[in-house]
């Protein structure tokens, strides 16, 4: 049997913060192995050696695939917000939420805003803004907006049926300085997608 020992899956996993991988990350993993051969195994890629195979041959192809498998580390450098909001998406509907996305809401100025998620539980549901960025210099005219947003839907906030608002920072990239997060801490409760776990149970409580 020749393996990687899963080392090059923890190589990936050390070049973000997300815990997870995305769908079309997740794809591009199983499109490698099954090109050169390989099982992917508990994160540890291998391969047999039969009696009928060369050594050489078995130990090229597991190495070629860790080389393919590594290369995903580009797609985490190159990863967009719309890849982000599938990825909280997908973590909804593994929590068996109930929400909706991208709704088109008015502020009491008259303009539309469109929260990235509208999440409905058993307690108190919540608008949810994704905040992500490659670029430090866009990151704070993004949490300004988003700041907008919660002012001008902020008549949504009270009330027996208030909604909670949430803005959720994708903090896998390094781009975020402590006066954006407390920027939206006064109007929205502060979540980070590095922590998706505290994420979700912050849908379920009953208090900001």
């Amino acid at each position: 049997m020749i393996s990687d020992l899963g080392e090059t899956a923890r190589w990936l996993r050390m070049q973000t913060l997300s815990p997870r991988r995305s769908p079309k990350q997740s794809a591009l993993l199983s499109d490698a192995c099954q090109t050169h051969g390989v099982e992917f195994f508990r994160g540890a890629l291998l391969a047999r050696c039969r009696s009928e195979d060369s050594l050489a041959a078995v130990v090229s192809r597991v190495a070629q695939a860790a080389l393919r498998v590594s290369d995903l580390w580009f797609t985490f450098r190159a990863r967009s917000i719309e890849s982000v909001t599938e990825e909280v998406a997908e973590l909804l509907s593994e929590r068996k939420f109930d929400f909706a996305r991208s709704e088109k809401l008015s502020g009491r100025s008259g303009r539309a805003w469109i929260p990235d998620f509208h999440v409905r539980a058993p307690v108190r549901s919540s608008l949810v803004f994704v905040l992500s960025t490659g670029s430090r210099a866009a990151a704070r005219p993004v949490a300004e907006h988003v700041l907008a947003a919660w002012h001008d839907l902020n008549y949504l906030a009270v009330g027996p049926e208030a909604l909670r608002f949430v803005s959720l920072f994708d903090d896998t990239a390094d781009v975020w300085r402590e006066e954006d997060f407390k920027l939206l801490e006064s109007l929205s409760s502060i979540a980070r997608w590095s922590e998706p776990d505290r994420f979700a149970d912050m849908l379920e409580e009953a208090v900001n």
